[in-house]
């Protein structure tokens, strides 16, 4: 089995993802840290030396590359799920689960973070606000597709495993 979390960048998909791998027995993949190993780079790196689209195209290959994984929980960037067929593959290839965040609760996170995103540098608050207002809307569609979207703000890893646990229970999947 694979678990696909999904959403915006501080949504906590690495450390709920490393929780729940532990809970399930699982392993845990996080494809920025993928990336930043194969290429020998930060990912912050990678976008101020090679772009956006370059970057794309290498998180895709990433994310289809977790294809070959058993009994995971992988955490995706936080755009992966929104650029090319990334959020079908996900969703034919394994659970996909939302955390869920708003707006104030990004900000709040952003502030409180040690480093920071290629895509916020150099932005003053209300610069950054409109930026990921921007964003979130753009991108709410791709995370509201998957299978399950589970409000991640304070939220404990037990109640992300019974949110999971429960999915299974009323929609069982072969896979």
């Amino acid at each position: 089995m694979r678990i696909y979390l999904v959403g915006y960048s501080y949504s906590g998909k690495t450390t709920m993802g490393r929780e729940l791998a532990r809970l399930l027995g699982y392993r845990f993949f996080d494809t920025d840290k993928g990336i930043e190993i194969k290429y020998h780079t930060t990912i912050n790196m990678f976008f101020s030396r090679y772009g956006e689209p370059a970057f794309r195209i290498i998180e895709q290959q990433m994310l289809h590359s977790t294809a070959d994984l058993d009994d995971v929980v992988i955490a995706t960037g936080g755009g992966a799920a929104c650029h090319g067929d990334n959020m079908q593959f996900i969703l034919d290839h394994g659970i996909a689960i939302y955390l869920q965040m708003s707006l104030e609760q990004i900000l709040q996170r952003i502030a409180r973070a040690r480093k920071g995103r290629p895509s916020l540098k150099g932005m003053d608050d209300e610069q950054r606000r409109q930026f990921i207002s921007r964003q979130l809307s753009d991108r709410i569609g791709y995370y509201q597709r998957a299978h399950i979207s589970f409000p991640a703000m304070d939220a404990e890893p037990q109640a992300l495993l019974e949110a999971y646990q429960n999915y299974l229970a009323s929609s069982p999947r072969a896979d």
